[in-house]
This record gives structure tokens, sequence and C-alpha cells, in this order.
């Protein structure tokens, strides 16, 4: 297949993983930022062909994962509002409030309705005058030039039934934050590749020049994944501490200016709270002021305030990198796709669904789960 066949090339995947097997035998700790790369490298099987002194660390690159449970349960307290629908990406819907989810209270009656885009929820708010529709805007870089597309599109139309529960999230800042905690401990980042196209490779400076850290910008594909860990051991290795863009079909140094440029337009920059990790500065998009008409938490007169639930769960932990699914007590056990107790079991990113996916079916084809990955 064109564009596929040239990424899952045989003989030059089996040179770099001699490659990756042969650079150094001390160990490295490496994190993967990114949700999709979490998955891709468990699909592809990269965790069993790297050599065993590379341990790779699972990041908070879910956004649905990293969103507070204080975000849900307000998203139930306005679908329960008369003459209201809630809008929502699918993985939203299973993600556990303190009492309920919202495929939960959709099945006992809420309007709710999932879509796979704002521009979505725009053209159900113009064909329900009558209603107020509130959009879910959860997301990293890579969705929210969308919510600021729509944004700008409904201010033009003068639309004033549509309004946006935004927790939008910036990435860099919190790589910064994982920097900081003197419990996580990592050498080096795969960088994801999503959030790069918008942002750009130069956005991750701040990681060679304050914290002496690499970094590697790579795709999903088998070979990606291959050669941004191949370029990123060996920049380990040699102590360069620079930012590599394995990526560039899609990733340039400056990013996507014109999707930064709607994000400035529409948003302002502010102090985020992320599950598990707590408020983190620079790290979320709130809407500028001439935009505040779309705040549902405005326009609700909503008293918002953060905070994380989930007793026993250890998502935020999980999300830092300092422990893997398996040493949650509630992994496998009271947390499952089918009964998720954290939103790490929910989203197709998220590290504990990866985890209970892949290696769950190691197990029942007779070979043990590892105790850490």
């Amino acid at each position: 297949m064109k564009f596929i066949d040239e990424f899952r090339n045989e003989a030059y995947a089996k040179g770099l993983v001699k490659s990756i097997q042969n650079i150094t035998d001390k160990k490295i700790n490496i994190m993967e930022v990114c949700g999709s790369h979490t998955m891709a490298i468990f699909r592809y099987g990269i965790r069993d062909i790297l050599p065993d002194n590379i341990k790779l660390i699972s990041g908070p690159g879910c956004p649905v994962c990293v969103t507070p449970q204080s975000y849900i349960d307000t998203a139930l307290e306005l679908s329960g509002l008369e003459n209201v629908i809630i809008t929502t990406f699918g993985d939203m819907m299973r993600v556990p409030g303190r009492k309920s989810s919202l495929m939960k209270r959709k099945a006992e009656g809420a309007d709710i309705r999932m879509v796979y885009s704002p521009m979505d929820t725009m053209i159900l708010a113009q064909k329900n005058p009558t209603k107020k529709v509130v959009f879910l805007s959860v997301g990293f870089e890579t969705t929210a030039p969308m919510t600021a597309v729509t944004i700008l599109e409904a201010k033009k139309q003068n639309m004033n039934n549509l309004f946006f529960l935004t927790a939008h999230k910036l990435v860099p800042p919190v790589m910064g934050a994982l920097m900081e905690d003197e419990e996580v401990n990592i050498d080096g980042f795969l960088l994801p590749g999503h959030v790069s196209a918008v942002i750009g490779e130069k956005a991750y400076g701040f990681l060679s020049s304050e914290y002496k850290i690499p970094g590697v910008v790579t795709g999903f594909e088998p070979l990606d994944l291959l050669q941004g860990f191949n370029t990123l051991i060996n920049m380990i290795n040699n102590k360069d501490f620079t930012i590599a863009n394995d990526y560039k079909r899609i990733v340039r140094d400056n990013g996507n200016e014109k999707a930064i440029e709607y994000l400035n337009k529409v948003f302002d920059i502010s102090a985020s709270t992320w599950r598990g990790i707590g408020s983190v500065p620079n790290s979320g998009y709130e809407l500028k002021k001439e935009y505040e008409n779309y705040d549902a938490i405005k326009h609700f007169n909503i008293d918002y305030r953060e905070y994380d639930g989930c007793p026993g769960c250890r998502c935020g932990d999980i999300l830092k990198g300092k422990i893997t699914p398996y040493e949650c007590p509630l992994f496998k056990k009271a947390c499952t796709p089918e009964n998720p107790v954290g939103s790490c079991m929910v989203s197709s990113e998220g590290t504990c669904a990866a985890y209970y996916r892949y290696e769950v079916k190691l197990e029942s084809d007779g070979v043990s789960t590892p105790s850490d990955s």
C-alpha cells in the first residue's frame, strides 16, 4: 500500500532493531508522552524487541486521562439542565464522575450526543435554535485549533446558543513539571507526533537548554518508532542533549503557523489542573474576554472548583510514570474497560487500557504478565 509499506519494511526494521540492541548496555528510562505512541508501541510489539536495559514509561499523553474528575461532574450537572444538549467526543462518554458518567446519564434520558468535531456541534446548534448546545472541549494543541475556528465562525454568525466547556491543555509545560518532580526519573522523551505537527519541534527546546534532556519527535508506524528510539538512545548514550525531528514529513520547526494563529486569536494561556499532577502553570487554554460569551462556565454561572476523585485509583501516578498499571490495586480487578474506575482505563489512548488490551492477551495465551514495563 502506498505510504504504508514504506514504513513497514522488514529488512530496514531488522537493521534498526540490531542497531538499538547494540548501542549501550546502561539502564535508560524513556517516556513516550503521546497516548497514540503508547498504543502503537504495544500494537507493533516494540517493547518486546527493545533490550532489557531500556525501560519505557507512558506519560500524560492522553487528554481524556488528564482531565480532572471535576470537569466530568460539571458536564453531568449541565446535562441535567432543561433545554440543554451536551456534545462530546466518544472517549468522554464512559469517564466516571463521582456518581455517574455521561453514558449512564444519556441512558437515563439526558440529551447527550457524540460528535466528530466541534463544527458538528455548531451545525447542531443551528438546527436547534431553542436549545442551548454545550461542546465538551477537551484535548491538547492538536484539537484546540478546531475549537478556535468553530468559535470564530460562531461569532461571525452571531450565534447565541452555542457554548464550550473548555479543558484544552498544552503539552510542553507538563513535561517541564515532570522534570521538576524528583520522583520522576527520565533520560529522554519520545515526543508526540500529533501535537508537534501543530506546535513544531522548537517548542521543546527548553528540555535541552534547561534540563539537559534530549527528545525526538517521531510518527506512529513501526519504522517511525524504531527510528525514533534508535535516534534517542544514541543521543542519550552520547549525551547529545538536543531535540531531533524524525517525523519531518509532517512536523516543521515552527509547526502549523495558521493553527497557532487561530489559537492565539481565541485563547489566553493560563494555569490548568492535570489529573494526578495538579495545577501546572501556563498549561491550559482559556477563552479571551471577547469570546467569553461562549464560555459555558460563565454563561450558566457555575461555581467550578477543580478536584480529582476515584478512591484507590492510581491513575495520577501512572500518568507521571511513577508506577505501571500492574501496581494499581484496582487494575484488572475493580477496574476494567467494561467497568472503568479511572480515566486511564477508559480512553483508547489510556495507559491502563493499552496494558489491559495487549498484555492481558499474553496471559490468556499462557505467557506470564511482566511485573514491570
